[in-house]
């Protein structure tokens, strides 16, 4: 009988242990995902700047544009690693 509820409570710390995981796991979406939106906007103002910007602007913001695409080319991976949400790891083999 101690044995059986002992098994119980396993199981009821191991599936609050899973929740738990769960929902970090969905918070950290949710910041990546705002923070993907904020280097969207931050990529299009930068365009937009590009346009009318003097010969001189134009290398600094060139760069600016390069790190912000690169930085959402990585968030966008990290998304679609972050959404398969088994535990065997085998997301990270991409």
């Amino acid at each position: 009988m101690a044995e059986m509820m002992m098994g119980e409570i396993i199981q009821i710390f191991e599936y609050q242990a899973a929740r738990r995981r769960a929902a970090r796991r969905d918070c950290e979406q949710q910041s990546l995902e705002r923070a993907l939106v904020i280097m969207r906007e931050n990529l299009a103002v930068a365009a937009g700047d590009l346009r009318d910007a003097t010969l001189a602007a134009q290398p600094e913001l060139l760069d600016r544009i390069e790190q912000l695409t690169a930085l959402i080319r990585y968030g966008m991976r990290m998304g679609s690693d972050g959404s398969d949400h088994g535990d065997d790891g085998a997301s990270s083999n991409r």
